[in-house]
């Protein structure tokens, strides 16, 4: 059974109420009924603006009340209260919202994990022949240093084993071992010895163990998730992984957030927000019962 496949079993039953902030989007009109019909989750509208929004605000970010309320004219961010208050159980944007919009709402009114202190993303990525991976950080941070870099990889694990079951974290650069030298390559092995993971680890050896085993990294060669040293190498190479090798990315799904939050790309079907709605429900489910 895939990744999606148990996802989708675990958003039926639990019925998650979703806040899809961007309905002039046909597509997000379109995905919002299809959940619905689907019996994916439970879609609701909008609220009127309330104290319990302004509290809800205020409580992480100590403003004047009325500037709070003038904030929360903002659909994005009053969809972002609605779930710090518990009107709704996961806010998916972004079809029109960049992502700066969408994760600076989160982080204001949503707030982080008391574990977390760098927010990050993630993209499922499937290939055409099954194979599952988790791309990250690919959406939020720009150069993360060697502790963010250490938190992406730690919790982009923890999302590889609700969803894939299992965990292989290999720390990319572009240099194996120490056949490369440079600030990235130094970051990238800081960050490996202080977590435990493997890196630095270029992409081939990380994925094919017969490379691995010629480049000297013994027990490599299986990653099913690939951290990118910076924002330019994940969003790159995962949108390339979908325009030339046919592969399909859900996401992204924000990471390290107290609530499921889920920033879709602005080029996303009606299928991928779907697809993602259901895999940052199961991801959540999943931490919460395990």
């Amino acid at each position: 059974m895939s990744a999606l496949e148990r996802a989708t079993q675990i958003a039926r039953s639990t019925q998650a109420r979703v806040i899809l902030p961007e309905l002039d989007d046909p597509r997000i009109a379109a995905a919002s009924d299809k959940l619905l019909c689907e019996g994916l989750a439970n879609p609701v509208p909008l609220s009127d603006l309330g104290d319990h929004h302004i509290e809800a605000l205020t409580a992480s970010r100590p403003m004047h009340d009325n500037i709070a309320a003038r904030m929360l004219e903002r659909p994005l961010m009053r969809s972002a209260a609605m779930v710090a208050a518990g009107e709704a159980d996961i806010l998916v944007a972004g079809a029109i919202a960049p992502s700066r919009r969408v994760i600076e709402a989160a982080s204001m009114v949503i707030g982080l994990d008391k574990d977390t202190t760098t927010p990050s993303s993630f993209f499922l990525m499937v290939m055409p022949d099954g194979r599952e991976l988790i791309f990250a950080d690919c959406a939020v941070n720009v150069d993360p240093d060697v502790a963010q870099l250490v938190g992406i990889a730690q919790v982009s694990e923890m999302s590889a084993q609700r969803l894939l079951g299992k965990a292989s974290v290999a720390l990319l650069s572009y240099s194996t071992g120490h056949s490369g030298s440079g600030a990235s390559v130094n970051k990238v092995t800081q960050a490996a010895e202080l977590s435990g993971f493997s890196g630095p680890m270029q992409g081939d050896a990380a994925l094919n163990r017969t490379v691995a085993t010629q480049k000297g990294s013994i027990g490599q060669g299986d990653a099913n998730v690939l951290v990118f040293p910076n924002l330019d190498a994940g969003n790159i190479a995962y949108k390339l992984m979908v325009e030339l090798a046919g592969a399909r990315a859900y996401g992204p799904i924000l990471q390290g957030f107290k609530r499921p939050v889920c920033d879709l790309s602005r080029g996303a079907t009606v299928d991928d927000i779907v697809a993602s709605t259901v895999l940052a429900i199961a991801a959540d489910q999943m931490a919460r019962s395990g």
